[in-house]
């Protein structure tokens, strides 16, 4: 019965979710479900039974006007024909989620570097002069490396930014799922990554006599804040980039709707300043720390950063989410 299921679904995937609509759905589920185990009763395998009932109900267009769906069938070919959607299967999504967490610890070990990079100075102080710049330009230099190469190893996913897409139902459970495990590993993340922002200073503390090495492990701790959430969200964003494919007006929309809603921003401009938004904070950290060399103070900028972000994100969000 689960091929029979997957099947339906499939057949209605691209129809508009309306009463209408899934009322036929479940009225046709139901003819199947009948036929299916009155085959069974006859002696048939399951194996013949699924393939007597997809040959027998598998054709939308011969059932239409039994379902009374005559216009919707035709309007959705007509839609379909003018804006075809790009399938994305089970292993295209596996290989997404996976070159996420890729690009993720790859942009949020950039942000790192280029944080720390300030602790060299500090560290082996006016006694290494040469050593410590040198050492912070190698961190300065990896970080934005990173940074620039992390936005070129999901170039083969470009499609699901610039096509239009959609999922099966099997995929979009199996994208839910994973999303849901991940969870708590994000709520840590961001709880972690918050306390050490708080307790950033307290190493302080502890060398009030002027040493070095306090002040060198606060920027460690706000790096590493800093990292454990850019890591997370980026990989959250994921997860709404998968569930966001699905058109929420068909009933391939609901395959995303049960537990997660897909993200929908206001407009391309909102889209596009959340997807720059930690890149741009990078340049700017970099460019006023050049300028002013008070690496002492430009630190700041990744806690404001961190605190602004999700007013970003929430006043770049269409209303309805």
């Amino acid at each position: 019965m689960e091929t029979i299921k997957n099947y339906l679904e499939a057949m209605f995937a691209a129809m508009p979710n309306t009463a209408e609509v899934r009322k036929a759905k479940a009225e046709l589920l139901q003819m199947m479900e009948d036929k299916y185990n009155e085959l069974i009763a006859d002696g048939q395998s399951e194996n013949t039974a699924v393939g007597t009932v997809i040959s027998e109900f598998g054709n939308l267009d011969e059932l239409a006007e039994s379902l009374g769906l005559v216009k919707v069938v035709e309007e959705t070919r007509t839609r379909e024909s003018e804006e075809s959607r790009r399938n994305v299967g089970m292993d295209e999504a596996k290989g997404f989620i996976e070159n996420r967490r890729k690009k993720a610890l790859l942009l949020a070990l950039g942000v790192f570097f280029c944080i720390i990079s300030v602790a060299c100075p500090i560290l082996l102080g006016v006694m290494f002069e040469a050593l410590s710049v040198l050492f912070m330009f190698i961190c300065i230099a990896l970080g934005v490396g990173l940074i620039i190469y992390s936005s070129y190893v999901d170039s083969d996913w470009k499609y699901l930014r610039t096509e239009l897409c959609r999922m099966d139902m099997a995929t979009a459970d199996y994208v839910k799922e994973k999303l849901r495990s991940f969870a708590p590993v994000r709520a840590l993340c961001v709880s972690v990554g918050v306390i050490l922002f708080i307790i950033c200073w307290v190493p302080n503390l502890f060398y009030i006599d002027g040493g070095s090495f306090g002040p060198a492990l606060m920027f460690f701790f706000v790096g590493l804040g800093v990292f454990l959430i850019v890591y997370s969200s980026k990989i959250l964003s994921g997860f709404e980039i998968l569930l966001q494919l699905n058109d929420v007006n068909t009933i391939s929309g609901t395959y995303v709707n049960q537990n997660v809603k897909p993200i929908k921003y206001k407009n391309k401009t909102a889209q596009t300043i959340v997807e720059i938004y930690w890149p741009v904070a990078t340049c700017l950290y970099l460019i006023l720390s050049f300028v002013t060399f008070r690496w002492d103070l430009t630190w700041i900028i990744w806690l404001v950063a961190g605190i602004m972000h999700r007013a970003v994100v929430i006043n770049c969000r269409a209303d309805e989410l």
